[in-house]
């Protein structure tokens, strides 16, 4: 009944929308003066909501900048000083200021841009955006600058900056000279604008620096990249996995609550990286928890020349939080069904007076049973961060993650039998679990990165990671893992096997950057020399042994465990190095034509060691990555883009000639446009076709070897759609066609779907907030989640069913309170969300509810 009830009154809420203010994105523009300005009076609390709209959008006639002694200012000239009305937010080290009703009038030119315009900011634009709407943006380069705002009578709307490192604690940036204590709208308050704490950036975020490690506004990258922001995360109250399905063209294998994620990625598997880095030991995502991560980010398509080997489908970069400058405190409370408990603390900010040592401190405990039997898990993740800004042109930071996470009986799935395919004794109960074993998973990075001014047009990049992942079968309880291996005629007697297994593995990182900007005639150019090492080891020990069958429908759980099993035994090592060298070039021709043009070099070694049977073999190679794309806005908020781009994969191993195996190559073409509706809402339609070649395939005239003459494509639609509707209704929507098949093959036929592929999935997350009244604060979410048949092994034997699943929130903000329910699988339905085989089918999860409450001050 309260399901029921629960069910309806949110239904009801989704449908109400009022009005709300909206917020913007990083775009780029030309070269600036500098002028001395004139008497003018701060913005003061309460001016913008009290000033009336103007009835025609206010033109700007001319954009200044004038040195100060802390900084610049950024004048936007209008007529007779007609009052513009900003609205700011926070991004990373971006001010970014959206003013609504205004039009950019400049001569000859529809944007304005300054590079390095004084020392600690790195850039300086303004453009016109859809909606009559002008962006402004100011980026620093160690920190978030400060920025107050002024009214001239004579000229226009101020921007008084001063970069993070020149701003101690408590002081302004320097007001501009003639200042006047006269309100703005008779308020005698004065109101300052400092952007330095944690703003909400929406749900639709403008920049990324990983697509090209450097600052770049998404419309101006050719590219498909589709970023999951932390409102989006918060508001769904997400892991890791729940996460992903707002990013349709990606497909997590592994079912909810194992022990790692297995992602697809255009139809091709694909480990996450971190920060830029790659997480060749994917331990990024034991757990599913997101504490300490601030955003998902979704690049599509290869990405060799960012991260050496890697599946040309697409990454899955995780970024992480970062220290704030101004305090900011947030403590957080999670209960649920299934004996879900959970508690996340968030606190940041200065360690010293000036700013220059900031921290920040995440961290999580969670303790969780599953629909499963048998099921439960424990996680506690630490993430801390500290900044030292040396010098205005020189930053250092230091972060790092831990994970302790305890598995009991993370589900194996069940059989095809009794699940999709029907069963004589009936259907398999969706809880049964046949995993009785514990896994012990323990996660621990820790790196730093500095980065480096020399002067205006250069700045070096340096970062370092280190990971390390174990994870065991070998518990203090002494249990491993019952693994299912056979089911019997009766259709009802699983046989299992008894595993215990070790395993503990190293990832070292070391990546450095120079970027320059310089010009050849009126060609702009952001140049960058990358160096890349990486070194990966890892240590693997095991055994089988024999353990008695489950009966599927009456099981006896806790069995004893029998002999080991000949030939069970193994123990090996291996050792990878790899060494990458990069050459970018982003070129700005015209101000609404740029290319990116680069390449990579890699060389890498694998040593694999067999200590029982005493054996060792190593295998190098090398390979080459361009990355060609060509960007084209025939109005500012239009981007059409098109783009080439290669990976690659090592393939260990030799033919029966002897010879080693090439790596696999991955090919792309894509095109796409990328368009900003309005300054709050974006969206991007791509079309690619991704070849995969070299792929190893047995050898028909040589049993028990293999050759590269297999091939698979991949290719599809994609459509996304993020952002403010109307203020206070945000939508989040993607929608991806993918046609991933196999093309050449001895074994698998021509024309088999890739296994888990899916030509149709779909996401739509929506939410609305009260915007005023008694009510304000008041929120819903709604969200629709569709995922196609999938194809359930390589060889196309069975299909996994497409599912429709609707989730669903009611939430309620009053200044730092907020308190959430959310509901998912809000009709619970039966569904299955993947398969590994026939043995290994992995039910949905079925209705959950979660209440959450927090504070944030």
């Amino acid at each position: 009944m309260l399901n029921h009830l629960w069910r309806s009154v949110l239904m009801a809420g989704v449908v109400l929308c009022l009005v709300a203010p909206p917020a913007v994105a990083e775009e780029t523009g030309n070269e600036a003066k500098g002028e001395n300005a004139k008497s003018h009076a701060p913005l003061n609390k309460g001016g913008w909501g009290n000033r009336q709209l103007a009835q025609s959008p206010i033109q700007v006639t001319g954009v200044r900048l004038n040195p100060t002694e802390t900084g610049i200012e950024v004048i936007l000239e209008t007529p007779q000083g007609k009052a513009l009305q900003p609205r700011a937010i926070a991004l990373g080290k971006s001010y970014i200021a959206n003013i609504p009703d205004a039009v950019l009038a400049l001569p000859q030119r529809q944007e304005f841009r300054q590079d390095n315009p004084a020392s600690g900011i790195t850039r300086v634009s303004v453009t016109q955006t859809a909606g009559n709407n002008i962006r402004v943006t100011v980026t620093g380069a160690t920190g978030l600058p400060a920025i107050q705002l002024y009214d001239s009578p004579t000229e226009g709307l101020i921007f008084g900056v001063a970069s993070a490192a020149s701003t101690p604690q408590g002081q302004k940036p320097q007001a501009p000279s003639g200042e006047t204590d006269k309100p703005v709208v008779g308020e005698d308050e004065e109101k300052e604008i400092v952007v330095t704490g944690q703003q909400e950036a929406g749900y639709n975020v403008p920049d990324t620096t990983t697509a090209t490690r450097t600052d770049t506004p998404l419309r101006e990258i050719p590219q498909s990249i589709q970023v999951i922001p932390q409102e989006v995360l918060r508001d769904q109250r997400a892991d890791l996995t729940s996460a992903l399905l707002n990013a349709p063209s990606v497909r997590n294998s592994a079912p909810t609550n194992f022990d790692s994620l297995r992602l697809q990625v255009r139809g091709f598997f694909t480990p996450v990286t971190v920060n830029g880095f790659k997480d060749s030991l994917n331990s990024s995502t034991i757990g599913s928890d997101l504490t300490g991560y601030d955003r998902i980010e979704v690049l599509l398509g290869p990405n060799s020349i960012l991260f050496g080997s890697s599946a040309p489908g697409g990454t899955v970069n995780l970024v992480t939080k970062q220290p704030l400058r101004d305090p900011y405190y947030f403590v957080e409370a999670t209960i649920g069904n299934f004996d879900f408990y959970r508690g996340e603390v968030d606190l940041s900010g200065p360690l010293d007076e000036s700013k220059n040592v900031l921290y920040r401190l995440n961290a999580s405990y969670r303790d969780q049973g599953l629909f499963t039997d048998l099921t439960n898990t424990t996680s506690l993740v630490i993430a801390p961060a500290v900044s030292f800004a040396f010098t205005e042109n020189t930053k250092l930071t230091l972060e790092g993650r831990y994970a302790d996470v305890k598995f009991d009986s993370i589900t194996f799935g069940l059989p095809l039998i009794g699940t999709i395919d029907s069963n004589p004794n009936g259907e398999i109960p969706r809880d049964r679990n046949v995993n009785e074993g514990t896994l012990d998973a323990e996660s621990s990075r820790i790196g730093y990165t500095l980065e480096h001014k020399f002067n205006q047009n250069w700045s070096l990049r340096n970062a370092f990671q280190y990971t390390r992942y174990f994870s065991a079968y070998f518990g203090d309880d002494g249990k491993g893992g019952t693994f299912p291996t056979a089911l019997l005629p009766d259709n009802r007697t699983l046989e299992r096997i008894y595993l215990n297994e070790r395993s503990e593995q190293s990832d070292y990182r070391l990546s450095t950057d120079v970027i320059g900007n310089f010009a050849t005639g009126s060609i702009q150019h952001q140049l960058l020399f990358g160096l890349d090492l990486g070194r990966v080891t890892g240590e693997f020990s095991g055994q089988n042994r024999e353990i008695a069958p489950l009966d599927l429908f009456d099981p006896i759980y806790g069995q004893p465990p029998g002999a080991v099993i000949p030939g069970s035994e193994y123990d090996n090592k291996n050792e990878t190095e790899e060494l990458g060298l990069i050459v970018q070039d982003r070129v700005t021709i015209t101000d609404n034509l740029k290319l990116l043009l680069g390449g990579r070099f890699d060389i890498f070694e694998q040593t694999d060691t067999d200590s029982i049977a005493d054996t060792e073999t190593n295998q190098s190679g090398d390979a080459f990555s361009p990355r060609l794309g060509i960007l084209y806005q025939p109005i500012p908020p239009i981007s059409l883009y098109a783009n080439y781009s290669r990976s690659f994969e090592p393939s260990i191993g030799q033919s029966f000639d002897g010879r080693e195996f090439e790596p696999t190559r991955g090919t792309q073409f894509e095109i796409g446009v990328k368009a900003d509706l309005n300054d709050r809402l974006s969206t991007t339609l791509a079309w690619y076709n991704i070849t995969q070649s070299n792929v190893t395939t047995e050898d028909p005239d040589n049993i028990g070897f293999e050759v590269q003459t297999g091939e698979q494509r991949s290719r599809g639609i994609e459509l996304n759609l993020a952002g403010e509707i109307l203020p206070g209704w945000n939508i989040f929507a993607s929608y991806a066609y993918n046609d991933a098949e196999v093309t050449e093959d001895n074994v698998i036929p021509v024309g088999n779907r890739v296994e888990l592929s899916t030509p149709h999935a779909a996401s739509l997350w929506t939410t609305y907030e009260i915007q005023q009244g008694d009510l304000q604060g008041l929120g819903f979410g709604l969200g629709l989640f569709y995922v196609g048949d999938r194809a359930g092994d390589r060889e196309n034997t069975f299909e996994v069913p497409s599912y429709l699943i609707t989730n669903a929130a009611i939430f309620y903000k009053r200044d730092a309170f907020r308190a959430a329910l959310n509901f998912n699988n809000l009709f619970d339905i039966d569904y299955f969300e993947s398969a590994f085989n026939r043995l290994r089918v992995h039910p949905g999860t079925p209705f959950t509810v979660q209440g959450t409450i927090s504070w944030e001050f």
